[in-house]
């Protein structure tokens, strides 16, 4: 299996992927911590570096120029010195920018975490989560139109920030089907609803739980989730991730007459040999997933790709990308 996966590594430099979703600037305060405040039990952080990293869609889409592919991003970014660094870093990593709209009325969604000896101690965010305005909303309906012609598959990052409405994942999904291209999701809880009839989900084993309104945490129960998740959204596939203990990709159609056909169940098992941090691998995965899938994969081997690449980018410490050297270094040795 791993000649075929590699071939497909290969072929990433000729997808092109459109995403669209919430952009979110994260930014690191590092440093050391050699005592308690006087004033709080808090300890006293003494800062010796800042540095600020794409996220959200924004992390997507930098994961997919990594992995050698071409991307175009669609999304809102405030008017802010935020969104200016955001496009800024976007547009030098090589990402097209046409489709990324500024909108006076909102900050552009911004993460802080102070960490110290590679241990997070907080974390502040800078937020508007109110839904996108109606015209922003049909602004990124025209471009995703336009746009989605020349792409090979369409990912939808919703981090619940106000980019992904009922509308523009209504027209989102209405576009990719008319040119029949892959819908990548990675999804919300409070959003499953929207999802009807897209190709993948991704969400981790919390999420699919929630979405499916099941309680537990044995091994069966999160299939019969993501069973649920897969025939009431009518989707190809449901891809949990599952941490420590990999992941389950849970596969199913339906004929022509609307007759279930037998679900399948796989389990890939986690290939991560250290964990430092878990920021960004969801989009590591979605990343992944997408490429790997508009490039020709079965379903299988796209997962068991995303699967190999967020066993590297869990041992990077805040936001990490992985390349495709990397990738294919990891299913040689791995």
């Amino acid at each position: 299996m791993n000649t075929a996966l590699r071939a497909c590594i290969k072929k990433f430099k000729h997808g092109k992927i459109l995403v669209v979703g919430d952009l979110i600037l994260d930014q690191y305060i590092w440093g050391q911590v050699s005592r308690i405040s006087p004033e709080a039990p808090v300890p006293v952080v003494a800062v010796s570096s800042e540095t600020a990293q794409l996220g959200g869609a924004a992390n997507v889409s930098n994961n997919i120029r990594a992995l050698g592919g071409r991307v175009d991003l669609c999304g809102v970014i405030g008017a802010d010195e935020g969104g200016r660094h955001l496009l800024d870093a976007l547009k030098r990593q090589g990402i097209g920018c046409d489709g990324i709209l500024s909108d006076q009325s909102r900050p552009t969604t911004r993460k802080t975490r102070v960490v110290a000896h590679n241990q997070q101690l907080v974390r502040f965010d800078t937020e508007q989560a109110g839904s996108i305005s109606g015209p922003l909303e049909a602004r990124i309906s025209r471009y995703v139109a336009a746009c989605i012609r020349s792409a090979s598959a369409l990912v939808v990052s919703d981090y619940a920030k106000g980019v992904v409405t009922p509308r523009v994942m209504s027209d989102l999904t209405e576009a990719a089907h008319r040119h029949h291209i892959p819908i990548i999701v990675d999804p919300k809880v409070a959003h499953i609803r929207r999802y009807k009839s897209v190709t993948v989900i991704t969400p981790n084993h919390l999420e699919a739980m929630q979405s499916a309104g099941l309680h537990g945490d044995d091994e069966a129960t999160l299939l019969d989730a993501g069973r649920h998740l897969q025939e009431r959204l009518g989707c190809q596939a449901v891809l949990i991730t599952r941490g420590e203990r990999g992941m389950s990709l849970i596969e199913g159609r339906m004929k022509d007459g609307g007759t279930k056909v037998k679900t399948t169940v796989t389990h890939i098992p986690t290939v991560a040999r250290q964990v430092f941090d878990v920021t960004g691998a969801g989009d590591t995965v979605v990343a992944t997933l997408a490429l790997a899938l508009s490039v020709g994969a079965s379903m299988r081997q796209a997962a068991v790709l995303a699967n190999h690449a967020a066993g590297i980018v869990v041992g990077m410490v805040g936001t990490g990308t992985v390349t495709a050297a990397q990738l294919d270094e990891a299913l040689t040795h791995g």
